[in-house]
């Protein structure tokens, strides 16, 4: 039997990695020789559940070879509105090998890196919400995935670095750690990018084949762009974007090209209090075909009774974001604890987009108590405007064709989180988060009344595991 296209493809792709990472250049060194293993910490006291595997670990870590295994576990319920009442277990094992290939094979600069997933369990976003900005940044469909796989080679001490292999946007672009505390996907890859680029874009779970530079000519400015396959999903008539790449080893490069730059600027001290920040600003383009939310081919309304129901393509589409972070007050005498503020804002055209403008904010205070200095409590808002033609569409139901049910608007969430350190290796983290307008006052689809989708309140608690 032949290989299909997509086989060649990939392989293709999987031996142009491995020959990268077979190229030796330089001269050879003597292999560093691993430290003493330490006594054994206490189960309490050590960074990982398994410990160091007998001295294993750090002899690996000396020669550059890193493995991490990580779990992250939710019961999450619906307990008022959405679509219906729904209680969920979702759970994701992440397991990532990282080689520092200068240690490991005396390449000065190089890197590799492959990232795993076996996610199980459902999300409740997807089966009882019905809402844009889904409720838990691991909820996906059940797999066992590749997530991305790289080459790195930096030079100038890491001032210029390029990356090469399969992706993922929202590792780098577009991201606040200060957001990262809390559980609702938006407060990760935003759900603006989510919603308007084709399958989501190179996020969570789906990354795909690109190239990033990074280029860091000071400590406070760093400015970095890629590109990326335009469709991580690749084509298909699954409509799932997830189903069609299940195992994330396609390494399509369908669905046109996606290009996103950033800058970044960060300040020790002299914004607000003298305290660090950072300032981010970016740009997309997408070169791919995009629906029209409100006109099909014969350039009649999609709600109109004579339309064809086929929504007109628009070539190409863009926008733009803005992210800061900023210490806002430190305990005497810490430079971690204290109250930290994110906000985000993105905007992107609505005459090709589901959702036109989208706004994130939120407060984290760590170590509030003496006695749990790692602690760490979050409040946080998102909110998502749907575009301007998307909204006339739903205008035009009601004037040609007597829907009865009301206008797109916006969905927000208000999310309280706190997260407590059990051990270094082991979090808990109770999250309570209020869903306004789910769907962006959309209908559910589970109602033959084609009643409003209710504002939903969401509880719940994560657990991570580091192995």
């Amino acid at each position: 039997m032949h290989p299909t296209s997509r086989q060649v493809r990939a392989r293709l792709f999987l031996a142009a990695v491995c020959f990268a990472g077979s190229f030796v250049p330089g001269h050879a060194q003597d292999t560093p020789r691993p430290r003493e293993p330490k006594p054994a910490a206490d189960l309490w006291s050590r960074d990982m559940l398994t410990g160091d595997w007998d001295g294993a670990r750090p002899a690996l870590a000396a020669r550059g070879l890193t493995f991490n295994f990580n779990y992250v576990a939710e019961a999450l319920g619906n307990f008022r509105g959405g679509e219906r009442r729904l209680g969920v277990y979702e759970g994701r094992f992440e397991m990532t090998f990282e080689a520092d290939l200068e240690k490991a094979i005396q390449w000065p600069g190089g890197v590799f890196r492959v990232t795993g997933y076996q996610i199980h369990g459902r999300g409740l976003s997807a089966n009882a919400l019905g809402n844009l900005l889904t409720a838990s940044g691991i909820e996906a469909e059940q797999s066992s995935r590749l997530f991305t796989i790289w080459l790195e080679q930096n030079w100038a001490n890491k001032q210029v670095s390029l990356r090469v292999g399969q992706l993922a946007a929202d590792d780098e672009f577009a991201t606040s750690p200060v957001a990262a505390t809390f559980v609702n996907s938006t407060f990760g890859w935003p759900g603006i990018l989510a919603a308007n680029l084709t399958s989501g874009g190179p996020a969570y779970p789906l990354a795909a084949p690109g190239a990033r530079l990074r280029l860091q000519p000071s400590d406070n400015l760093l400015l970095q762009a890629a590109v990326f396959a335009g469709d991580p999903a690749g084509s298909g008539s699954e409509l799932d974007p997830q189903l069609r790449n299940r195992s994330g080893t396609r390494f399509s490069f369908a669905g046109g090209t996606f290009v996103i730059a950033e800058a970044a600027l960060g300040s020790d001290g002299g914004w607000i209090g003298g305290l660090p920040g950072t300032a981010k600003a970016g740009f997309w383009y997408h070169s791919g075909g995009f629906d029209d939310p409100r006109f099909d081919t014969l350039g009649l309304s999609l709600a109109d009774p004579a339309s064809s129901g086929i929504a007109r393509r628009r070539r190409g589409n863009y926008g733009g974001y803005a992210v800061f972070d900023q210490a806002l007050w430190r305990i005497e005498g810490s430079k971690e604890r204290g109250v930290d503020i994110f906000l985000r804002v993105g905007a992107n055209p609505s005459g090709r987009n589901r959702v036109g403008w989208y706004v994130d904010t939120g407060l984290v205070l760590r170590g509030a108590l003496d006695a749990r200095p790692a602690d760490v409590t979050g409040l946080a808002f998102g909110f998502a405007r749907i575009g301007d033609a998307a909204r006339a569409r739903d205008r035009d139901a009601l004037s040609l064709a007597g829907a009865t049910t009301p206008v797109r608007d916006f969905e927000a969430v208000l999310e309280l989180t706190y997260v407590v350190l059990i051990a270094p290796w082991w979090t808990l983290q109770p999250d309570l988060q209020l869903i306004f307008h789910p769907g962006a006052n959309a209908a559910t689809p589970r109602d033959a009344n084609r009643t409003v989708i209710k504002d939903a309140v969401v509880l719940g608690m994560r657990t991570t595991v580091k192995f």
